[in-house]
């Protein structure tokens, strides 16, 4: 705890200490004074808590609103929701399949648009589309409005990359290149505790690189992947180039996914499941300091002594002074 202005606690020491000797050196006298004329009390304990505590309280009270006039302040840990989340939106032709009305992506998106709205301006989010390849919509940002205005532009075209949409969301989230090529180092993308990938597909994977070992890059990395599975087990016919193809929801490759970075994969077979598993996603909680200051709190605290010395004085001798 600090005091915006320290002095004012000497100030307040003195004072309090000063009535405190005062009250003591009155009520000294006016016992001797009593003694002298022959009248002491019946019951001297009880008497001079009477005649005692309400004067305390008043003084006590003095003292706090005296510390409060110097503003003490604190910094305490408040626990939030904090951080970075990358939306990773599959958008490839299998997105446009209508198991889940109005279609998968169209649910998608309007679920992430909830869960955008109800995150504190401390959640930075963005956006990635990936079909065959990833594209960022969206750098992570507060300005929620923009990332809303993001996810409603996206459209429907190729295959899917899994593995793309995981070093896609890296890339963004570290802001240098991310990659699993066979023949090179694996990349060193520092530590982000704070960051988190949802990632939503029907987990139809067409194209490298290895989604598994994406997966494992981004746990060396400290980011943790959410994957939520768009579409039913059952599956749907969509139309490509004029041939009928069917597709149906691949959770084992998903739940892999998420496994790999400790995170945790979620099954969304229609709308309104898929709205429930947004409110549910564990997002990263940090401990962050807020300042605060307590001179309302000190200031409460000597209203009530006062109210308390008040209370009793009426209780006891008909009077307040």
């Amino acid at each position: 705890m600090s005091f915006q202005n320290p002095w004012l606690l000497l100030v307040a020491a003195i004072i309090v200490a000063g009535l405190g000797f005062a009250y003591h050196r009155l009520q000294r006298k006016r016992t001797n004074a009593l003694a002298a004329a022959g009248l002491t009390p019946a019951n001297p304990r009880r008497a001079g808590l009477r005649r005692h505590l309400p004067p305390l309280l008043f003084l006590a009270a003095l003292g706090f609103l005296l510390v409060g006039l110097a503003r003490p302040q604190a910094t305490v840990p408040v626990p939030r929701a904090s951080g970075t989340v990358v939306l990773a939106f599959d958008v490839s032709n299998s997105m446009a399949a209508k198991d889940i009305a109005p279609a998968r992506l169209a649910a998608a998106q309007a679920a992430a648009i909830e869960f955008v709205k109800a995150q504190p301006d401390t959640v930075d989010i963005g956006v990635v589309a990936f079909g065959q390849g990833a594209q960022t919509t969206q750098l992570p940002s507060n300005d929620h409005v923009s990332t809303i205005a993001a996810i409603n532009r996206l459209t429907i075209a190729g295959g899917t990359s899994l593995g793309q949409a995981i070093l896609g969301s890296l890339t963004v989230i570290t802001g240098q290149p991310a990659s699993v090529a066979e023949d090179a180092p694996p990349t060193d993308l520092g530590y982000w505790p704070s960051a988190t990938i949802v990632l939503l597909s029907d987990g139809e994977d067409t194209g490298g690189p290895d989604p598994v070992a994406a997966a494992e890059l981004a746990a060396t990395a400290g980011v943790h992947i959410e994957t939520i599975g768009i579409g039913t087990v059952n599956g749907s016919i969509i139309e490509v180039d004029g041939f009928q193809v069917a597709t149906s929801l691949n959770e084992e490759l998903l739940a892999e996914i998420a496994e790999t970075t400790t995170g945790s994969y979620h099954r969304a077979e229609d709308a309104q499941s898929l709205g429930a598993i947004y409110k549910s996603l564990d997002l990263r909680i940090t401990l962050e300091d807020e300042f605060i200051e307590l001179t309302s709190v000190i200031v409460a605290i000597a209203v009530l002594l006062l109210t308390v010395g008040a209370l009793l004085m009426i209780n006891w001798f008909g009077r307040i002074l």
